[in-house]
């Protein structure tokens, strides 16, 4: 998936003309803390809530104020990982989207990624957990699928994370089977070191009630 896939529409940027008072209603009612400024089609930056919360008077237009703003975007074909990243080490509630010759195509906003993540790690589809410590150069998901595969299941979604100063790091694999004991015993015969297991069944299984909640939360 590519930037241009996850553009919200409903969300409108911020134009010079409009008055503090706009800015902080807009950013109210999408529950977000920055908005992008721009001039027709030209993006000319990225508005935060705290550049304007200070000013006393909130009939100023915004193209009035001296802003010091950040310039973070991407570009339409870029991957949507850049985008988290971007999310992640800027901590912001939009991204705006450019296409190759810098005009302003549209936002993604915090809750399109929290969906996107929400649907690449299937937490709406029932089954299992199993979260596996390996080396690092033990790492083949080919292996780690025959395994599931063998008991009639598929795996669903995995992700990695590596430690700082170590070889061992820690999979997860999220199972389209909601009892995983065989499957965890079979790790456990090919020497897998099982850090921990969720078997998530119709009566205890409240990820889809929790995400439910957050995205209601979210668009509150």
């Amino acid at each position: 998936m590519i930037a241009l896939d996850l553009i919200a529409d409903s969300i409108p940027p911020v134009h010079t003309s409009d008055t503090i008072q706009k800015v902080l209603d807009r950013m109210v009612e999408f529950r977000l803390r920055h908005l992008p400024i721009v001039n027709e089609e030209q993006f000319l930056g990225l508005l935060a809530e705290d550049d304007l919360i200070a000013e006393s008077d909130y009939q100023t237009p915004i193209g009035a104020l001296a802003l010091s703003l950040v310039n973070p975007y991407v570009l339409e074909d870029q991957h949507i990982y850049d985008v988290i990243r971007l999310f992640y080490e800027q901590q912001l509630t939009v991204v705006p989207v450019l296409d190759a010759k810098s005009n302003y195509l549209g936002l993604i906003s915090i809750n399109a990624i929290t969906e996107y993540f929400a649907q690449i790690t299937s937490v709406s589809q029932p089954g299992g957990i199993i979260v596996l410590e390996i080396n690092n150069k033990n790492n083949s998901l080919a292996h780690m699928a025959q395994i599931v595969e063998s008991d009639n299941a598929q795996i669903l979604s995995s992700y990695v994370q590596s430690f700082p100063d170590s070889t061992r790091m820690e999979v997860t694999l999220k199972i389209n089977k909601q009892d995983i004991s065989a499957i965890t015993a079979s790790f456990l015969r090919y020497e897998y070191e099982i850090k921990a297991t969720f078997n998530h069944t119709d009566v205890n299984d409240t990820t889809r009630d929790r995400y439910d909640s957050l995205m209601n939360y979210l668009n509150l």
